[in-house]
């Protein structure tokens, strides 16, 4: 005969039922979330990590020892610490590198980011037939390989025979003709605008598939309000692309801040050294001067460089998205 308090339990005699799990303090223990353990999931990011670990992490560490030594890549270095670093900070020439560096991120990203967003602001203005051939066609610097670009336009700039001092001379401004990548206190903007004309596709991509995302009751409800085209655009255009801004001016100042093919193509870092940017310098001093050391303390610092300006972008983008 069965007890009654025992019969009158689900779970019979003997402790809990079938699926109850009894910690050993006594009480019911949380059960597992549905799934496999997070370390399995690990598991399956290691190849990526290996790859990473092996093609970025492991030749930037190697650099970073090569940096340490006066080295010509052939003869035994010699140890000199963080003297290259400090180089990189006395050095007149690599000073000017970087400056140009920041100079062309005005051409590169700022001056294509403002274009993309003025063609936005039109674009969110008015429906323009054809757009996707528009921005095709606009886009195409992109595709191209730089350096095909820079042969073109050392060709357009060509002192003699070149397209933009033919085109002046044409309509009478023949006294403005001049050696445009051959002039010290031209040479670098010129490159630069090339970088511009390259640039403005993306950010000008970018930017009109973000206004189109903006739901059109916003700027009726703006219009509504009374609001002008400008006052439309910095009420409801600007702060919906702040995120693709972020994306496109991230793009373009990596795109400024690494250039090397465009200046190497075009001018060499000349004349004298009115076009010389960091990752030229790297180039010049690893494979020219045999300053491999040097050349491995600049990378580093650019790389340095392009990681605080990406971070930065991204924070002031984040913290402007969340107020």
């Amino acid at each position: 005969m069965i007890p009654s308090s025992a019969a009158a339990s689900p779970r019979g005699v003997g402790g809990p039922a079938p699926g109850d799990e009894v910690a050993s303090g006594g009480t019911r223990a949380h059960a597992r979330p549905p799934g496999e353990p997070r370390r399995v999931g690990y598991l399956y990011l290691l190849p990526a990590f290996a790859v990473f670990g092996a093609f970025v992490l492991a030749p930037l560490a190697h650099s970073f020892w090569l940096s340490l030594w006066e080295w010509d890549g052939i003869t035994p270095g010699t140890w000199v610490g963080l003297d290259n670093y400090a180089d990189v900070v006395s050095d007149p020439a690599l000073r000017r590198a970087f400056l140009h560096a920041l100079v062309l991120i005005g051409f590169y990203a700022l001056l294509p980011v403002a274009i993309g967003l003025l063609l936005a602001g039109l674009l969110a203005r008015v429906r323009v037939r054809g757009l996707a051939l528009f921005r095709t066609i606009l886009f195409l610097p992109q595709v191209i390989a730089m350096v095909v670009v820079a042969v073109m336009w050392r060709m357009i700039y060509d002192p003699q025979n070149g397209a933009l001092n033919e085109l002046l001379r044409a309509v009478g401004l023949g006294s403005l003709a001049q050696s445009w990548l051959g002039d010290f206190d031209r040479a670098l903007p010129s490159v630069g605008l090339i970088g511009t004309w390259v640039m403005y596709g993306l950010a000008m991509v970018l930017l009109t598939a973000g206004v189109q995302k903006i739901p059109p009751s916003l700027y009726d409800a703006a219009r509504v309000d009374g609001a002008g085209i400008v006052r439309e655009f910095f009420a409801v255009t600007l702060p919906a692309l702040r995120g693709e801004i972020a994306v496109a001016l991230t793009l373009t100042t990596i795109a400024a801040l690494r250039n090397f093919d465009l200046v190497y193509i075009t001018t060499k870092g000349g004349p004298g050294d009115a076009t010389s940017v960091p990752a030229f310098q790297v180039y010049s001093r690893a494979f020219e001067s045999g300053q491999v050391g040097s050349a491995s303390a600049i990378g580093l610092t650019l790389t340095a460089i392009i990681f605080a300006f990406s971070f930065a972008i991204n924070r002031i983008a984040e913290r402007g998205g969340s107020r």
